[in-house]
């Protein structure tokens, strides 16, 4: 998968709670051989609601995503982050992530920061006085964003999953990444115990 270093672009402010992954990528839209996941993002939002703020001319190019609480609820179906990648959102900020929609993120690419309650608001604040005038960029490097409006914003993220992006790795990245260190952890595993040892050259055969 692509790495993360940082990512500036719009921000969108789309502030709602429980936002799910059906309105982000329609069963419907999923049934096509070949799906256009940059036009099934939000797609009955933006034919239905001429208001929908992706339908707004400064919004048509974005590139960071902001939004309330739980964000992704809902179905496993990553065709709601293929779509976020689509069109260019590198990363969501959020109150909070449902699990398996931040999980789905981290193994695409995709950065979902999560802010306190008060940062995010201030946050909020700022992206909406904007209103996609002048971009804003997360630094996944010095864990910050920064952008008109106010002093850099501070997040945290888990060190494993700060490594996974920046470096590009899925789950089985990840494993391979490690491969060195398993088969020395075996070898200093079967000199102390001889039958791991000849279960390995028994499987070797």
């Amino acid at each position: 998968m692509q790495p993360f270093t940082s990512h500036s672009g719009i921000a969108v402010p789309m502030i709602e709670d429980d936002i799910n992954t059906d309105q982000m990528a329609p069963v419907a839209a999923m049934r096509e051989m070949k799906p256009d996941y940059k036009k099934m993002l939000f797609m009955r939002q933006r034919a239905e609601n001429p208001g929908f703020v992706l339908n707004k001319p400064q919004f048509s190019n974005p590139g960071i995503l902001v939004t309330g609480n739980n964000f992704g609820a809902g179905s496993s179906r990553e065709a709601a982050v293929w779509g976020m990648l689509a069109n260019n959102i590198r990363a969501i900020v959020a109150k909070s992530f449902a699990d398996i929609y931040r999980e789905n993120c981290l193994q695409n690419g995709l950065l979902p920061v999560v802010l306190g309650p008060a940062e995010a608001d201030a946050f909020i604040a700022r992206v909406v006085a904007v209103n996609g005038s002048a971009p804003f960029t997360v630094d996944l490097r010095t864990q910050k964003i920064s952008g008109p409006g106010g002093p850099d914003v501070a997040f945290d993220i888990p060190a494993s999953d700060r490594t996974r992006l920046l470096e590009g790795l899925d789950d089985i990245g990840l494993t391979l990444k490690h491969t060195d260190e398993i088969v020395a952890f075996e070898k200093k595993l079967a000199s102390t115990q001889p039958w791991l040892q000849q279960a390995r050259d028994s499987r070797a055969r």
